[in-house]
Protein backbone atom coordinates (compact mmCIF):
# COMPACT_ATOMS: atom_id res chain seq x y z
CA UNK A 1 0.00 0.00 0.00
CA UNK A 2 1.74 3.25 -1.28
CA UNK A 3 1.61 6.47 -0.02
CA UNK A 4 -0.66 7.65 -3.10
CA UNK A 5 -3.19 4.70 -2.23
CA UNK A 6 -3.65 6.36 1.12
CA UNK A 7 -4.17 9.96 -0.39
CA UNK A 8 -6.95 8.82 -2.82
CA UNK A 9 -8.18 6.03 -0.94
CA UNK A 10 -8.31 7.45 2.41
CA UNK A 11 -7.80 11.43 2.51
CA UNK A 12 -9.61 12.48 -0.86
CA UNK A 13 -13.07 11.02 0.23
CA UNK A 14 -13.13 13.30 3.22
CA UNK A 15 -11.66 16.13 1.00
CA UNK A 16 -14.39 15.35 -1.09
CA UNK A 17 -17.51 15.47 1.31
CA UNK A 18 -16.09 18.50 3.16
CA UNK A 19 -16.01 20.59 -0.12
CA UNK A 20 -19.58 18.92 -1.19
CA UNK A 21 -20.98 20.52 2.39
CA UNK A 22 -18.90 23.31 2.71
CA UNK A 23 -19.34 24.15 -0.75
CA UNK A 24 -23.27 23.39 -0.67
CA UNK A 25 -23.49 25.91 2.15
CA UNK A 26 -21.65 28.64 1.31
CA UNK A 27 -23.72 28.40 -2.41
CA UNK A 28 -27.14 28.99 -0.31
CA UNK A 29 -25.69 31.63 1.93
CA UNK A 30 -23.98 33.73 -1.00
CA UNK A 31 -25.44 32.85 -4.60
CA UNK A 32 -28.98 31.57 -3.96
CA UNK A 33 -30.40 33.63 -7.00
CA UNK A 34 -28.10 31.68 -8.59
CA UNK A 35 -29.20 28.02 -6.81
CA UNK A 36 -31.18 27.34 -10.33
CA UNK A 37 -30.61 25.18 -14.08
CA UNK A 38 -30.76 28.29 -15.69
CA UNK A 39 -33.17 26.91 -17.48
CA UNK A 40 -32.59 27.35 -22.13
CA UNK A 41 -36.28 26.04 -22.97
CA UNK A 42 -36.90 29.74 -23.54
CA UNK A 43 -34.33 29.51 -26.82
CA UNK A 44 -34.99 25.87 -27.55
CA UNK A 45 -37.35 23.33 -26.48
CA UNK A 46 -37.55 20.59 -29.06
CA UNK A 47 -34.85 18.42 -28.64
CA UNK A 48 -34.71 19.42 -25.23
CA UNK A 49 -38.36 17.99 -24.63
CA UNK A 50 -36.78 14.49 -25.68
CA UNK A 51 -33.27 14.53 -24.47
CA UNK A 52 -33.96 16.40 -20.92
CA UNK A 53 -35.98 13.37 -19.82
CA UNK A 54 -34.13 10.70 -21.44
CA UNK A 55 -30.74 11.94 -19.47
CA UNK A 56 -33.08 12.49 -16.33
CA UNK A 57 -34.65 8.60 -16.39
CA UNK A 58 -30.82 7.52 -17.12
CA UNK A 59 -29.46 9.12 -14.45
CA UNK A 60 -31.97 8.20 -11.91
CA UNK A 61 -31.80 4.46 -12.50
CA UNK A 62 -28.00 5.18 -12.19
CA UNK A 63 -28.53 6.45 -8.94
CA UNK A 64 -30.52 3.59 -7.29
CA UNK A 65 -28.27 1.08 -8.63
CA UNK A 66 -25.10 2.60 -6.91
CA UNK A 67 -27.13 3.24 -4.22
CA UNK A 68 -27.76 -0.57 -3.91
CA UNK A 69 -24.61 -2.11 -5.04
CA UNK A 70 -22.60 0.11 -2.50
CA UNK A 71 -24.31 0.60 0.33
CA UNK A 72 -26.29 -2.46 0.75
CA UNK A 73 -24.41 -5.57 1.53
CA UNK A 74 -24.31 -9.14 -0.56
CA UNK A 75 -25.36 -10.52 2.27
CA UNK A 76 -28.55 -8.68 2.45
CA UNK A 77 -29.88 -9.28 -1.16
CA UNK A 78 -28.77 -13.18 -0.34
CA UNK A 79 -30.69 -13.09 2.51
CA UNK A 80 -33.76 -11.94 0.33
CA UNK A 81 -33.44 -14.88 -2.06
CA UNK A 82 -31.13 -13.10 -4.76
CA UNK A 83 -28.49 -15.25 -6.29
CA UNK A 84 -25.36 -13.61 -6.97
CA UNK A 85 -25.46 -14.41 -10.74
CA UNK A 86 -29.32 -12.93 -10.50
CA UNK A 87 -27.84 -10.08 -8.73
CA UNK A 88 -25.16 -9.40 -11.76
CA UNK A 89 -27.39 -10.25 -14.15
CA UNK A 90 -30.02 -7.88 -13.30
CA UNK A 91 -26.91 -4.91 -12.58
CA UNK A 92 -25.46 -5.55 -15.94
CA UNK A 93 -28.74 -5.62 -18.00
CA UNK A 94 -30.06 -2.77 -16.45
CA UNK A 95 -27.25 -0.61 -15.61
CA UNK A 96 -26.03 -1.13 -19.53
CA UNK A 97 -30.05 0.32 -20.77
CA UNK A 98 -29.44 3.34 -17.79
CA UNK A 99 -25.73 4.64 -18.25
CA UNK A 100 -26.46 4.01 -22.66
CA UNK A 101 -29.77 6.52 -21.73
CA UNK A 102 -27.96 8.58 -19.66
CA UNK A 103 -25.08 8.88 -22.47
CA UNK A 104 -27.53 9.13 -24.84
CA UNK A 105 -29.46 12.37 -22.90
CA UNK A 106 -26.20 14.18 -21.92
CA UNK A 107 -24.78 13.74 -25.62
CA UNK A 108 -27.99 15.70 -26.66
CA UNK A 109 -28.08 18.16 -24.41
CA UNK A 110 -24.34 19.20 -25.52
CA UNK A 111 -25.63 19.22 -28.84
CA UNK A 112 -28.58 21.50 -28.54
CA UNK A 113 -26.00 23.55 -26.15
CA UNK A 114 -23.62 23.59 -29.13
CA UNK A 115 -25.31 23.84 -32.01
CA UNK A 116 -27.78 26.40 -30.50
CA UNK A 117 -26.68 30.06 -30.77
CA UNK A 118 -28.82 31.44 -27.58
CA UNK A 119 -28.45 28.26 -25.95
CA UNK A 120 -24.53 28.53 -26.42
CA UNK A 121 -24.25 31.89 -25.72
CA UNK A 122 -25.54 31.19 -21.91
CA UNK A 123 -22.90 28.36 -21.07
CA UNK A 124 -20.52 28.92 -18.73
CA UNK A 125 -17.19 28.18 -18.02
CA UNK A 126 -18.41 25.81 -15.08
CA UNK A 127 -21.13 24.31 -17.37
CA UNK A 128 -18.41 23.11 -19.71
CA UNK A 129 -16.37 21.71 -17.19
CA UNK A 130 -19.27 19.65 -15.40
CA UNK A 131 -20.36 17.86 -18.94
CA UNK A 132 -16.55 17.35 -19.14
CA UNK A 133 -16.30 15.30 -15.74
CA UNK A 134 -19.72 13.98 -16.19
CA UNK A 135 -19.27 12.24 -19.65
CA UNK A 136 -16.09 10.95 -18.35
CA UNK A 137 -17.75 9.63 -15.34
CA UNK A 138 -20.58 7.73 -17.69
CA UNK A 139 -17.97 6.22 -19.80
CA UNK A 140 -16.67 4.89 -16.91
CA UNK A 141 -19.17 3.61 -15.83
CA UNK A 142 -20.47 2.13 -18.69
CA UNK A 143 -16.66 0.30 -19.10
CA UNK A 144 -17.32 -1.20 -15.77
CA UNK A 145 -20.74 -2.29 -16.56
CA UNK A 146 -19.82 -4.33 -19.43
CA UNK A 147 -16.56 -5.10 -19.39
CA UNK A 148 -15.87 -5.81 -16.21
CA UNK A 149 -19.44 -7.90 -15.56
CA UNK A 150 -20.39 -8.81 -18.87
CA UNK A 151 -17.96 -9.00 -21.65
CA UNK A 152 -15.04 -10.76 -18.85
CA UNK A 153 -15.38 -13.01 -16.34
CA UNK A 154 -16.22 -10.65 -14.09
CA UNK A 155 -15.13 -8.56 -11.05
CA UNK A 156 -17.27 -8.60 -7.75
CA UNK A 157 -16.51 -5.19 -6.94
CA UNK A 158 -19.21 -5.70 -3.83
CA UNK A 159 -16.15 -7.49 -2.22
CA UNK A 160 -13.54 -4.45 -2.29
CA UNK A 161 -15.43 -1.33 -3.35
CA UNK A 162 -18.46 -1.30 -1.55
CA UNK A 163 -17.11 -2.00 1.96
CA UNK A 164 -14.55 0.67 1.44
CA UNK A 165 -17.07 2.83 0.71
CA UNK A 166 -18.97 2.14 3.47
CA UNK A 167 -16.00 2.29 5.53
CA UNK A 168 -15.61 6.40 5.08
CA UNK A 169 -18.93 6.64 6.82
CA UNK A 170 -17.80 5.43 10.11
CA UNK A 171 -14.27 7.14 9.52
CA UNK A 172 -12.24 3.74 9.38
CA UNK A 173 -11.39 3.58 5.52
CA UNK A 174 -10.38 0.17 4.58
CA UNK A 175 -7.69 1.19 1.89
CA UNK A 176 -6.01 -1.85 1.37
CA UNK A 177 -9.68 -3.11 -0.12
CA UNK A 178 -8.94 -0.34 -3.29
CA UNK A 179 -4.77 -1.51 -3.84
CA UNK A 180 -5.99 -4.27 -6.36
CA UNK A 181 -9.32 -3.34 -8.13
CA UNK A 182 -8.96 -2.94 -11.63
CA UNK A 183 -7.87 -0.05 -13.36
CA UNK A 184 -11.52 1.26 -14.89
CA UNK A 185 -13.31 0.98 -11.39
CA UNK A 186 -10.67 3.13 -9.75
CA UNK A 187 -11.04 5.74 -12.57
CA UNK A 188 -14.95 5.46 -12.12
CA UNK A 189 -14.15 6.72 -8.34
CA UNK A 190 -12.08 8.74 -8.92
CA UNK A 191 -14.37 10.36 -11.63
CA UNK A 192 -17.13 10.47 -9.58
CA UNK A 193 -15.36 11.60 -6.79
CA UNK A 194 -14.48 14.77 -8.94
CA UNK A 195 -18.13 15.35 -9.72
CA UNK A 196 -19.28 15.64 -6.11
CA UNK A 197 -16.07 18.28 -5.77
CA UNK A 198 -17.50 20.24 -8.57
CA UNK A 199 -21.20 19.75 -7.76
CA UNK A 200 -21.76 23.05 -5.18
CA UNK A 201 -20.31 25.36 -8.11
CA UNK A 202 -22.24 24.28 -11.25
CA UNK A 203 -25.68 24.06 -12.41
CA UNK A 204 -25.95 20.29 -10.76
CA UNK A 205 -26.77 21.97 -7.10
CA UNK A 206 -30.37 22.54 -8.07
CA UNK A 207 -30.86 18.73 -7.36
CA UNK A 208 -30.25 19.39 -3.82
CA UNK A 209 -33.56 21.54 -4.67
CA UNK A 210 -35.77 18.24 -4.78
CA UNK A 211 -35.36 17.85 -0.71
CA UNK A 212 -37.01 21.09 -0.01
CA UNK A 213 -39.47 19.56 -2.44
CA UNK A 214 -41.71 17.87 0.09
CA UNK A 215 -42.47 21.03 1.87
CA UNK A 216 -44.82 21.67 -1.15
CA UNK A 217 -46.99 18.86 0.30
CA UNK A 218 -47.56 20.76 3.79
CA UNK A 219 -47.61 24.23 2.16
CA UNK A 220 -50.57 26.70 3.62
CA UNK A 221 -53.13 27.50 1.04
CA UNK A 222 -52.06 30.94 -0.65
CA UNK A 223 -55.11 32.76 -0.51
CA UNK A 224 -55.29 35.61 -3.29
CA UNK A 225 -58.50 36.71 -2.75
CA UNK A 226 -61.31 35.80 -0.52
CA UNK A 227 -64.59 34.27 -1.54
CA UNK A 228 -66.23 36.03 0.91
CA UNK A 229 -64.59 39.65 1.15
CA UNK A 230 -66.93 42.46 0.08
CA UNK A 231 -66.28 43.50 -3.71
CA UNK A 232 -65.90 46.73 -4.29
CA UNK A 233 -67.33 48.54 -7.37
CA UNK A 234 -64.74 49.54 -10.31
CA UNK A 235 -64.63 53.00 -10.62
CA UNK A 236 -63.58 56.66 -9.21
CA UNK A 237 -64.09 56.62 -5.06
CA UNK A 238 -67.02 58.53 -3.53
CA UNK A 239 -66.11 62.21 -2.68
CA UNK A 240 -69.42 62.77 -0.70
CA UNK A 241 -72.57 63.73 -1.07
CA UNK A 242 -72.98 66.81 -3.16
CA UNK A 243 -75.16 69.48 -1.22
CA UNK A 244 -76.42 72.73 -1.74
CA UNK A 245 -74.31 74.99 -4.22
CA UNK A 246 -73.64 77.98 -1.62
CA UNK A 247 -69.90 78.93 -2.94
CA UNK A 248 -70.49 78.22 -6.39
CA UNK A 249 -67.75 76.76 -8.20
CA UNK A 250 -65.60 75.98 -4.74
CA UNK A 251 -68.51 73.51 -3.54
CA UNK A 252 -67.09 70.89 -4.95
CA UNK A 253 -63.63 71.68 -3.34
CA UNK A 254 -65.04 71.42 -0.17
CA UNK A 255 -66.77 68.36 -0.30
CA UNK A 256 -63.12 66.82 -1.34
CA UNK A 257 -62.14 68.64 1.71
CA UNK A 258 -63.92 66.89 4.49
Amino acid sequence: MSTWDVLLWGAAPYVVIAVLVVGSLWRWRYDRFGWTTRSSQLYESRLLRFASPLFHFGLLVVIVGHVIGLLVPASWTAALGVSERLYHLVAVGLGALAGVCTLIGVALLIYRRRRNGPVFSATTVNDKAMYLVLVGAILLGLLTTVLANGVTEGYDYRATVSPWFRSIFVLQPEVALMVDVPWSFKAHVLAGMLLFALFPFTRLVHALSGFAAVRYLFRPYVVYRSRTAERARRGWEPVGVPGPREGGHDAPHRARER
